[in-house]
């Protein structure tokens, strides 16, 4: 038999699956910390209040406790991965189009709370997104496919964060909040067309489901390898995150249009981390997961500097182009490593809890470190904000020396090699 080859890979009805839990799980966190951010500053609220906000996507970094729930019991006659897919994204569509019923100047507070929700929403689909791609996607299509995952994530920032600004501009709030929802109708149609996964054995009790994924992964690495992985999962977008946290902001701050950030940022954007990340996808399957963390790290702390640079040039334009384009280069690449390391450290069987356990503490940083990155900005200013971010971003990158070896040989990159089927 032929050897399996990326192209065979990439042109799959898997990875067809993999855009679209992608796009459905990448659009309701893009419009907690892109659209609502902007909205909020253009209706005049305070950048600390604004930076606070990032405390909304508290469930994030919790989902794993409420995890063996949907690894456990099955809803809507649909099965645990369907059943769950189709509950979240049906009250993510409710949820984002009922921000337009409110006006921050007088209900902040509500506004929160709503957001909490779709935080609640969004996370929950997650975790059987996750569960799903992991038990659809065999060892080999590990990189490609959470590269394909991370590539459609990014691509559905451009609703909030181009098209919903750009929007913003010539419609009222709610008519924005409406059009966004929409969006999300086409993982409702993913959802119905696909069949529940077979691959993983459902835990025969509640307690399995939430003891049995904690003991497997502390007995396969033992205490010292364990808590190197899950610092390193800590560490490793720590830096990025921050930087990114108050991104629309910055670049409003720094005197770019509404418009501006719509079609310049996004879009170049855009095409950065499609081009980068396919082929990124494509390397970790010759280069493996551990290579491509060293090499991707490299290129998404270095994407850090180049908004340090945007300070001292104003609102020019192609300034802008180059340092979105190298940031969505970088974060691109290292987010489709990262994902697929996760991925790979997870037992097959117990799928939700693992990876939510594991995405939960990557969300860490993004939760309780950027909420404070309104009042790091007005400490030591924009230059001096990006800096510090610059140096978050060196632990993640030392901790790999422990986890994932240059040396040691990817078992995808050693499975290509291999006839197909064995």
């Amino acid at each position: 038999m032929n050897p399996v080859s990326w192209q065979q890979l990439l042109f799959s009805r898997r990875m067809l699956i993999c855009i679209f839990t992608g796009f459905s799980s990448g659009l309701p966190l893009y419009l907690l910390i892109n659209l609502v951010p902007a909205w909020l500053k253009t209706e005049g609220v305070d950048i600390k209040a604004i930076g606070f906000f990032a405390l909304i996507q508290f469930p994030y970094t919790w989902k794993f406790i409420w995890s063996p729930l949907l690894d456990r019991f099955p809803i809507l006659g649909m099965g645990r991965r369907r059943g769950w897919m189709l509950l979240t994204q049906l009250a993510l569509v409710a949820a984002i189009a009922a921000f337009g019923l409110f006006a921050p100047e007088r209900d902040l507070w509500s506004i929160a709370a709503l957001a909490v929700g779709v935080a609640i929403f969004s996370a929950s689909q997650d975790i059987v997104l996750d569960a799903y791609r992991r038990e659809l996607l065999d060892d080999t299509e590990l990189g490609l496919g959470n590269s394909v995952h991370v590539n459609a994530y990014r691509i559905a920032g451009l609703v909030p964060g181009s098209l919903s600004l750009i929007l913003a501009d010539h419609l009222a709030w709610s008519s924005v909040f409406m059009i966004t929802a929409l969006f999300m109708l086409p993982g409702v149609v993913m959802t119905i067309l696909v069949r529940e996964p077979q691959r993983a054995v459902v835990p025969r009790s509640l307690r399995e489901a939430v003891v049995e994924p904690f003991h497997e992964f502390i007995t396969r690495q033992g205490w010292q390898s364990a808590l190197l992985i899950l610092g390193f999962i800590f560490f490793y977008k720590l830096g990025d995150s921050m930087a990114t946290a108050l991104a629309t902001p910055f670049y409003m701050e720094m005197g770019f249009s509404k418009t501006d950030i719509g079609i310049i940022a996004k879009n170049v954007g855009l095409w950065a981390s499609v081009g980068g990340g396919l082929l990124g996808g494509i390397w970790m399957v010759k280069l493996g997961i551990n290579r491509a963390l060293w090499l991707f790290g490299v290129v998404q702390l270095l994407s850090i500097l180049g908004f340090v640079w945007l300070t001292g040039t104003g609102p020019d334009r192609l300034a802008l182009a180059l340092v979105i384009g190298f940031e969505a280069l970088g974060v691109g690449l290292g987010t489709a490593a990262f994902t697929a390391f996760i991925a790979r450290s997870c037992d097959p069987r117990y799928t939700a809890t693992q990876f939510a356990l594991f995405t939960s503490l990557a969300a860490v940083p993004r939760t309780f470190f950027n909420a404070s990155t309104g009042y790091l900005v007005e400490q030591f200013g924009w230059s001096g904000f990006f800096w510090l971010c610059t140096g978050l971003a060196v632990p993640g990158m030392l901790l790999l020396w422990w986890v994932a070896p240059w040396q040691e040989a990817s078992a995808a990159a050693d499975k290509l090699d291999q006839p197909a089927g064995k």
